[in-house]
């Protein structure tokens, strides 16, 4: 099959470490975007027809996966009806962006286990190099003190959501260690720089999640080494806490439980169809006015009603579910972590589900993405070859 032919992987392969990894280095906006079109979408799309086959096997394998993401895209779509966003027919055209991307994934599976492990170690690798340059950039060159909240390079340059990109990877390398010992340094200052980054955002909500998760990582983990940084995480916390209390709480709750409150407010007034997909918004909080809920579940069930959150908590608990079937192997150890520290950084800051691919991808679509690589992943972690990739 063309799909998985060498040419066709490595057009993939490009497309899904430009995604990872573009978001940091690329010069703007316009241009990842423009490669997430060239390296992604347009191969998936060349490829489609021929996998046919394959989708048809995914479906089988995971129905309640696809069913709840095709429900949910569609309860978007008929959401336009309604909505008053100035710009209807683009938010229809971004929900067939989700969809592609999503189609990409069982396509990526067929160059194996060995070759996305290794992709996602080059794009973690390149994000290290976007958080040391974010550090160089910011503090040497442009004169800002140590303590000052870093704003990073390209698309990670909101110190909240980069915080979150970066944490994600950070996640993805720890718990994917190299092979080659020879690699292990380089992997090993990586991680300091992106934990660096993580720290200098001073993103309290990826800090916290991702203390929490490295913390809770023994329960499926299972070996000494992630006991050992479990401890190191609850250490480092302790010393945080005790050098920068003040830098801490300095902002307090930053109007959290008031955005929630005024979102809860809006949802009632619009519970079972939302105010539409896009449609904007606007919540007060202290006097204050703020443009999205900060929480990833009231800002979809503000747009597309309690319809539209359970949908997505359809999507997001049968992507536990299949990730939980893979906890067997390091894939889904790995996977486990990034869903628990994605699900932690949905409540505090990321609302924004169907715009076009950006930070909050991350720890939205990301996670579902890699849940539907499971199905040839775990058949071949397991060596029972239950589904062919040249199927």
């Amino acid at each position: 099959m063309s799909y998985s032919k060498r040419w066709a992987q490595a057009w993939l392969g490009l497309g899904f470490v430009w995604f990872l990894a573009g978001i940091a280095l690329a010069p703007s906006n316009k241009l990842f975007q423009q490669g997430m079109i060239l390296f992604l979408w347009l191969p998936t799309l060349l490829l489609a027809w021929s996998a046919r086959g394959l989708y048809a096997e995914g479906w089988r394998q995971q129905p309640l996966l696809w069913g709840s993401i095709l429900l949910l895209l569609g309860w978007g779509a008929l959401s336009l009806l309604w909505s008053t966003s100035p710009e209807g027919a683009r938010d229809g055209k971004r929900l067939l962006y989700i969809l592609v991307f999503l189609m990409a994934f069982p396509l990526l599976a067929q160059a194996g286990l060995a070759r996305i492990r290794q992709l996602l170690l080059v794009a973690g690798m390149l994000l290290g190099l976007g958080a040391l340059l974010s550090l160089v950039q910011f503090y040497a060159i442009m004169g800002h003190p140590w303590f000052e909240r870093l704003y990073g390079i390209g698309e990670i340059s909101h110190p909240i959501l980069g915080a979150y990109v970066i944490a994600a990877a950070l996640l993805w390398l720890l718990y994917s260690p190299p092979r080659q010992a020879a690699s292990t340094l380089a992997w090993a200052l990586v991680l300091a720089f992106l934990g660096l980054f993580v720290i200098a955002t001073q993103s309290r909500g990826a800090a916290l999640g991702l203390v929490l998760t490295v913390i809770a990582a023994p329960l499926w983990q299972r070996s000494r080494a992630s006991c050992v940084l479990a401890v190191g995480a609850l250490f480092a916390s302790g010393l945080a806490f005790a050098l920068v209390y003040e830098l801490i709480v300095s902002r307090g709750a930053s109007y959290r439980p008031e955005i929630f409150a005024a979102a809860t407010e809006l949802i009632s007034q619009h519970p079972l169809t939302g105010l539409g997909l896009g449609a904007p918004y606007d919540l007060q909080a202290q006097g204050l006015r703020f443009d999205h809920s900060h929480n990833m579940f009231t800002h979809i069930a503000i747009e597309l009603g309690l319809p539209g959150a359970l949908l997505w908590c359809a999507v997001w608990l049968a992507t536990l579910l299949h990730i939980l079937r893979a906890r067997h192997t390091a894939f889904g150890k790995m996977l486990l972590g990034l869903w628990l520290f994605a699900t932690f950084a949905m409540q505090f800051d990321a609302a924004s589900l169907t715009d076009t691919p950006r930070a909050e991808w991350f720890i939205s679509w990301l996670p579902v993405a890699m849940a539907l690589l499971l199905p040839w992943t775990t058949a071949e972690n397991d060596g029972c070859g239950k589904i062919s990739r040249s199927t």
